[in-house]
């Protein structure tokens, strides 16, 4: 579980947001929506200390994480994995070496270890015989895909993804989406999920937290989203151009 406590933002006399505030469940997936420059991924930087606020805490496990020494911070982020928007893989590395560069770094596996975690996470993400295929030889969507597998190859408590289906066509978007809840499920992954795409968080999510006017401005399950008569809201909604309640 993640507790946000009256979080607070500034850069400088340029205010991001205050007193957000809100809890993410084990296995939950809440994605964070808001207009470009809102804050949604500064706030997803503070959940594993990458930012420091102005006040407030993030709680996970009883721990403001705000207060780790370095050791113990350390051990913390590995419990995150992050996708990133542009999937950031090393150009010099094949498939296999981008998913196995974690396993390297952060574990003493042996070769016939890592080998058969990077197989299985190729499964996971149906990239099964891409091991050798270079960042250049895949599709936008395939790096996507390797990219999760990265993320997910230390078996997180948490993955964080930053816009994970922006420049996709809808058919790679979709596949996307599927996979998100798939992680969720079948490896009890919390996801917290910065996206700008509405139909990809009535699809995915469990629940939502819009950004809005430097805070939080709603905070509530996709079911109370679809019924909700929050204007902001609402009109954010509306110039995504896809009807919420079809």
């Amino acid at each position: 579980m993640i507790e946000i406590r009256n979080l607070k933002k500034s850069f400088g006399s340029n205010l991001v947001w205050e007193d957000v505030s809100f809890s993410i469940e084990q296995g939950e997936t809440v994605a964070i929506i808001g207009r470009s420059g809102c804050g949604k991924s500064v706030l997803v930087k503070h959940l594993n200390a990458l930012m420091y606020p102005d006040s407030g805490e993030v709680i996970i496990d009883g721990r403001n994480v705000f207060d780790l020494e370095y050791i113990s911070l350390r051990k913390m982020r590995q419990r995150f994995g992050v996708l990133f928007q542009g999937s950031a893989l090393f150009d010099s590395l094949n498939t296999f070496e981008n998913i196995a560069f974690p396993l390297r770094y952060f574990t003493e596996l042996n070769e016939e270890e890592i080998s058969d975690k990077v197989m299985e996470a190729l499964e996971l993400v149906n990239l099964a015989g891409t091991s050798e295929k270079s960042p250049a030889e895949l599709s936008g969507g395939m790096r996507r895909r390797v990219a999760l597998a990265r993320a997910t190859i230390l078996q997180p408590d948490f993955l964080i993804y930053d816009e994970p289906t922006s420049g996709l066509d809808p058919k790679t978007s979709e596949e996307i989406n599927q996979l998100i809840i798939s992680m969720a499920k079948n490896l009890n992954i919390t996801s917290i999920v910065v996206t700008h795409d509405i139909h990809s968080v009535l699809k995915i999510a469990t629940k939502v937290a819009f950004l809005e006017d430097q805070g939080l401005h709603w905070y509530g399950t996709v079911e109370e989203l679809r019924d909700s008569d929050n204007e902001e809201l609402m009109s954010f909604v509306s110039a995504s151009e896809y009807q919420i309640r079809n």
